[in-house]
């Protein structure tokens, strides 16, 4: 890919998505880009480039970004975020949303939805205590294409293998052909909406528990503080934020401090 082409890409995208991408990522934007270029029947990335700029194609221009920014995910990812909420943040939470009786969570980057259906999941099991409550997860990402797949809940086997214990496939699952697919009531506890997080958060409401794991690894240190203090208003004085595990807010925001002996998970300071 020619320098100029591929400084022109990596500025649309960071403009899009806030997604950066250094010369050396060069590779991994050819990869992601030669499929969207094949579907178009345009010859090459240099190709579709080139058709980008001459006709600013809108449609073309949300391809590209959904192709960049589509991460992979799997059930109950590096569990222990899933072991502190369902241990730690989930007993705080009914203490503190008890007169309320209801739970907000948001999932930023849901990407094909294991991550909240895992939360769904972890909530269905402790629905004993939660009687009488009303539940409410929201999940969002910037690829409409993988909101699609989130929303219908269906899996391969490859995919229910990775995270998922035997013990919940076999419960929260129905075979369907070579694929699995989550229960109705599992899919009902999950909303999938399109958001962009450059943009003004505050349309989403009020939420008591934020993930937004392995999201910020990918901005810069301006496009991380704004997210941060974007997600910060949203929250209660009591919420918990998670971020994944090569993420921090040292250095980046004063809104949130780790909590003690729950890594990867955040309080806000009330600055």
């Amino acid at each position: 890919m020619k320098p100029d082409d591929f400084q022109f890409m990596s500025a649309l995208l960071r403009q899009r998505s806030g997604l950066v991408l250094n010369e050396d990522k060069a590779y991994l934007l050819e990869s992601r880009l030669m499929p969207v270029a094949r579907a178009h029947n345009i010859k090459g990335v240099e190709e579709l480039v080139t058709e980008i700029r001459k006709t600013n194609n809108e449609a073309l221009i949300v391809e590209v970004t959904e192709a960049m920014t589509t991460n992979e995910s799997f059930f109950f990812r590096d569990i222990k975020p899933f072991d502190l909420f369902k241990e730690h943040v989930l007993p705080h939470m009914l203490e503190k949303c008890a007169a309320k009786r209801s739970l907000r969570v948001w999932c930023a980057a849901a990407s094909n939805g294991q991550e909240p259906y895992s939360l769904a999941m972890i909530l269905k099991e402790e629905a004993a205590k939660l009687a009488g409550w009303k539940i409410e997860i929201v999940g969002t990402d910037i690829s409409r294409q993988v909101l699609k797949k989130a929303e219908k809940g269906l899996y391969s086997q490859f995919e229910v293998q990775r995270g998922l214990p035997i013990t919940m496939l076999v419960k929260y699952f129905d075979k369907q052909e070579d694929q699995w697919q989550l229960k109705p009531d599992i899919r009902a506890m999950v909303q999938y909406k399109y958001f962009n997080l450059l943009e003004n958060l505050s349309p989403l409401g009020q939420f008591d528990v934020v993930f937004c794991r392995n999201v910020l690894i990918y901005f810069d240190q301006p496009t991380k503080g704004k997210v941060l203090e974007g997600v910060a208003k949203l929250m209660p004085e009591y919420g918990m934020l998670f971020l994944g595990g090569a993420e921090t807010v040292l250095g980046v925001s004063d809104k949130f401090a780790p909590v003690k002996d729950q890594r990867g998970v955040y309080a806000l300071t009330g600055k």
